[in-house]
């Protein structure tokens, strides 16, 4: 009996010894770079539990604005201290020399440091290139002056260009057959999102420092400069985005107070976004706080009146536009009398100006006699019902998007809504269940204004290697099912009508020093606050007039009737424009 109780000891214990080497060698030799289920990279955790670290470049790629400014980072020298000096007798004074502070302020920032500091922060002391230079042929170990990669303290286009983070199932998810580690970062939204496979992080390049588990030196006081020294990678993203132009547009949409909503402006030509601005902003500590993570100018929102532009092709096309034809603007759509709005009798381009309902909730009935489908058709052809973001194939990507969670414009929920008659004229002018993204607003002016030309919008021109060369540019691409040149002419006419006609309805923007052409939009949301109703204010047009440049879309989400206004945005974009294209243009002319 004893001798069978030793015998299964035995057993069991050589069972567990036997575990236990098996999950050594696991540990140690076998799954070294990828352990257990979160792929957690053994080699690299054990270096950063006995050293200390500063990264210079997290290897991630990045975002350029169109004239190659970084807009999620940006790069200078600083000074970097590392703790163990603390111990040494080193030429602070000299350092301090060079940068221009007391040397107490050196030692100040070193006295509770448990690992290397950045001189300064958290708005680390900025360094000219003389200073590196002259701190560096110090040769004192454990200082250093190098170029940093920082986070942008203002940085733009946070719901375009959107963030990142550590999730590591989403990780496996989306990229099952790759071995990356468990805290790579990965995009979540924007076009960290869309580009995320092009951006994933190479090896960090870092400054690193050897120590025991006391914090000492384990091999001496040498610091290493650990780089990939790969000259393609990281990637940089080159975007259509115009700094300057992106910040002060941010600056006037804070100025006029849009909580909810904000604007998207196209260069027309490239038929791409030079800003995007997008409200409530994005909190950096909890990105999902009050919607702040989402981009409202790809949100489908109720349009209103803007949605007119679209009756008004259809109209022109079937010939319901006849000059002599007068409607009663003095009645609401089902014909009963209007007490907002008493414009009395006005043809059709005169309704167009004063954008009245009436006349537009008519037309869309009888051209919904004519084919139930007409105001759906004619939507497609302006980009209404269709994600507009720039697709296509890059690489093995058969349908690249460029822009993430772009939603999807509607005319009507079903078929069978549009055939009836009551539902296509509330849908005329923009109400019932008709939906517009401010980016595919902003691309139908742009699809006029270039008669007829309907393309699809892009936010990134290239990808690039890191030594500057290109990796993938992207075409513009033009659209085949659109309006008419004539019809875009006639469209062209009718929106310029609503600025200089005396019954229009943007006839504030009229002594603008770019002549503008454009349509107002104000949605019934159905929604109350405080007992006022809510209602989507839109503008959306382009200019100059004569020689297109600029396509804008500005919409204020969720005002009451005597709030939140939008043309007077749409008039500070236009004003700021014009002061940037005459300043380059007279620097131009003197060089």
């Amino acid at each position: 009996m004893i001798k069978k109780r030793i015998t299964l000891l035995s057993i069991s214990i050589l069972i567990i010894f036997t575990g236990l080497i098996f999950r050594l060698a696991q540990i140690q030799l076998i799954d070294t770079m990828h352990f257990s289920s979160r792929n957690i990279n053994l080699i690299e955790q054990s270096i950063k539990q006995r050293s200390q670290e500063v990264v210079i470049d997290n290897g991630r790629g990045k975002f350029l604005d169109k004239n190659y400014i970084p807009l999620t980072h940006e790069t200078y020298a600083s000074l970097i201290l590392f703790p163990f000096i603390k111990t040494m007798d080193w030429d602070s004074n000299k350092v301090a020399e060079i940068i221009g502070v007391e040397p107490y302020s050196l030692h100040q920032a070193l006295n509770d440091a448990q690992g290397p500091v950045i001189f300064g922060a958290p708005k680390p002391l900025r360094l000219t290139d003389e200073q590196v230079k002259q701190i560096n042929q110090l040769q004192i170990p454990g200082v250093f002056a190098v170029k940093k990669q920082f986070p942008r303290s203002d940085t733009v286009a946070e719901q375009l260009i959107g963030f990142v983070g550590e999730n590591y199932s989403l990780l496996k998810e989306r990229y099952p057959d790759k071995k990356l580690s468990s805290d790579t970062l990965i995009g979540i939204s924007g076009l960290q999102k869309s580009f995320d496979e092009f951006l994933l992080q190479e090896e960090a390049t870092k400054l690193i420092y050897h120590v025991d588990g006391k914090g000492g030196p384990l091999f001496g006081i040498d610091v290493k400069y650990v780089d990939p020294a790969n000259p393609y990678y990281p990637l940089n993203i080159i975007t259509t985005i115009d700094y300057q132009i992106q910040k002060m547009l941010e600056n006037i949409v804070d100025q006029h107070n849009i909580i909810k909503g904000g604007l998207v402006l196209l260069d027309i030509e490239r038929n791409a976004i030079l800003a995007l601005v997008s409200r409530p902003k994005l909190d950096k500590t909890d990105p999902y706080k009050n919607d702040g993570a989402k981009n409202y100018m790809f949100s489908a929102e109720i349009p209103g009146s803007i949605f007119k532009t679209v009756v008004a092709a259809a109209s022109i096309d079937h010939q319901l536009n006849n000059p002599s034809r007068t409607f009663n603007c003095s009645q609401k759509i089902n014909g009963e009398k209007d007490e907002i709005f008493d414009h009395g009798i006005l043809n059709f381009t005169d309704s167009f100006a004063a954008s009245c309902n009436f006349t537009f909730g008519q037309l869309a009935k009888e051209l919904a006699q004519k084919d139930a489908t007409i105001l759906t058709s004619y939507a497609e052809k302006l980009g209404l019902t269709s994600q507009v973001g720039w697709q296509g194939e890059v690489f093995h990507f058969d349908n690249f998007k460029q822009f993430a969670n772009e939603e999807v414009g509607r005319v009507f929920l079903n078929n069978e809504e549009q055939k009836d008659l009551n539902y296509a004229a509330n849908s005329g002018i923009g109400q019932h269940n008709v939906r517009i993204t401010p980016i595919a607003a902003a691309n139908m002016m742009a699809t006029i204004a270039r008669g007829g030309d309907r393309q699809l919008v892009r936010s990134v021109s290239s990808i690039q290697y890191k030594n500057g060369t290109t990796m993938f540019q992207f075409p513009q691409v033009h659209q085949k099912n659109s309006i008419s040149p004539y019809t875009a002419m006639k469209l062209q006419q009718l929106l310029r009508e609503v600025i200089v006609n005396e019954k229009g309805t943007g006839i504030g923007l009229k002594d603008l020093p770019y002549a503008v052409a454009g349509k107002s939009g104000t949605a019934q949301t159905n929604q109350k606050m405080d007992g006022e109703e809510l209602l989507n204010k839109w503008f959306i047009g382009y200019f100059p007039f004569e020689k297109p440049k600029y396509a804008l879309a500005v919409v204020n989400l969720d005002v009451t009737w005597n709030s939140g206004s939008v043309t007077p945005v749409f008039r500070d974009v236009v004003n700021t424009l014009y002061e940037i294209d005459y300043k380059d243009k007279h620097s131009n002319q003197l060089q």
